[in-house]
């Protein structure tokens, strides 16, 4: 396999990456530092490893943890350059005294029901000054990663009021099931797991939704 052919979900997880985990487009994780040096010592070094590959984490320094994600921007997925660079980076962590902690790992995407994307998809590419998602139609997104990404899911045409909007969290597959209990205790109810493990619906004591999500069962 070439290191410009993007990896699926399941090939990702049968590579052994322990302390990482794929959420959407891209390898995730936390390292737990315990300090603000050590953050900033595993930062460089991880500055180091992707300089000689040529191949650029995004790397976020905080206190006292580093969290670090890591796709190929090129064609907007997971390669075999991410996996490698991803056991570095752990190796690199390790020689360091820091363990990484996947589950910590999460992505909100905004869902938005529509009947018509395409009616409203420029409206809010322009008012959130987001690009076309490049690996689908129907969201849009922050390059830079800062905001999450708006997605336009198909719903039947409806006369208001009713909820339109509602988010998606992305979870490592080992954690949809505590939050989903978690959810459940706060209150909320399962409305359908029907798609998992792909995602459940879950909705608050007032009925409004929430999509927990993970990448098994996907394409």
């Amino acid at each position: 396999m070439t290191g410009s052919q993007t990896l699926s979900f399941a090939e990702v997880e049968s590579a052994g990456l322990s302390d990482w985990r794929q959420l959407f487009e891209a390898l995730r994780t936390r390292f737990l530092t315990g300090d603000f040096a050590t953050g900033l010592a595993l930062t460089s070094r991880i500055g180091e490893l992707a300089e000689a590959a040529n191949h650029h984490p995004d790397v976020d320094l905080r206190y006292p943890h580093v969290n670090v994600t890591l796709f190929s921007h090129d064609v907007f997925g997971v390669t075999s350059r991410d996996v490698d660079l991803a056991r570095q980076i752990s190796a690199a962590a390790a020689d360091l005294g820091v363990s990484a902690d996947p589950s910590a790992a999460s992505v909100v995407e905004i869902a938005l029901d529509t009947w018509d994307y395409e009616a409203i998809k420029p409206f809010w590419r322009a008012v959130l000054g987001m690009s076309d998602s490049p690996d689908s139609g129907k969201a849009v997104y922050d390059p830079s990663g800062s905001l999450p990404a708006l997605w336009f899911q198909d719903t039947d045409e409806h006369e208001e009021p009713r909820m339109r909007f509602h988010l998606d969290v992305r979870v490592p597959p080992e954690v949809v099931e505590p939050r989903i209990a978690a959810a459940l205790e706060a209150g909320g109810t399962l409305v359908t797991d029907e798609y998992a493990p792909r995602f459940w619906v879950l909705a608050d004591a007032q009925g409004n939704k929430a999509c927990l999500t993970t990448g098994r069962g996907r394409g």
